[in-house]
């Protein structure tokens, strides 16, 4: 049985506002109070797991013990199939050192071309993937995996979202997840889903 979380603080274990904003938005139902890894002033581990589970249990565990905090981190990516799974872990890498999303859905695109990829529904699928790990500061951890199928499109479409969310369309959607309200990504999304199996677990 999962551990319930019933403390008033969380440390989410990111530097990014945007999945900040959407941790912050999707718990607010629970009054629990929430601050990042960015507010704390927290380092930021190096990501060196082969897996997004093992990534987001480091970054969870790191922040647990540098604040003395339950945290919540997350380790999240997408895979294209048509690449043997890459980006995958390495996502955030595919951005460059300037971490912009534009460079990693080119760099994608670069690949398709260079593999000789058509551009089709069935050639061009790909899965974000999102895992949450909550930690307490004994160690113990809780983990979920959330997944969101669709294919890759271009040229990127949408203002919303963060990352590569314009260059990726649900399936059965004609929409890329940038076009959509941040309601209505909620609601289908891999991160959606993963916590609404963490709130099933360890909130309710």
């Amino acid at each position: 049985m999962a551990r319930h979380f019933s403390l008033p603080k969380l440390v989410v274990a990111t530097h990014n506002r945007g999945k900040a904003g959407e941790i912050r938005a999707m718990l607010r139902p629970f009054g629990v109070e929430i601050v990042s890894a960015q507010d704390l002033g927290l380092a930021a581990p190096p990501e060196i797991g082969a897996t997004f589970e093992e990534n987001a249990t480091l970054k969870a565990l790191a922040a647990t013990r540098a604040s003395g905090l339950p945290a919540l981190a997350d380790d999240s990516g997408l895979s294209v199939h048509a690449l043997g799974g890459e980006p995958g872990v390495r996502t955030a890498d595919w951005e460059g050192p300037t971490r912009d999303a534009m460079v990693g859905m080119r760099r994608i695109q670069d690949e398709f071309a260079a593999r000789r990829v058509p551009d089709t529904d069935t050639a061009r699928t790909a899965t974000f993937h999102c895992v949450l790990a909550l930690a307490w500061p004994d160690g113990h951890v809780e983990l979920v995996h959330g997944t969101l199928d669709g294919r890759i499109i271009w040229p990127p479409r949408g203002l919303g979202g963060h990352g590569y969310d314009p260059c990726f369309q649900p399936i059965g959607m004609n929409r890329t997840t940038a076009q959509m309200t941040d309601e209505e990504k909620n609601a289908i999304s891999h991160r959606g889903r993963a916590f609404r199996m963490l709130v099933e677990a360890c909130f309710k």
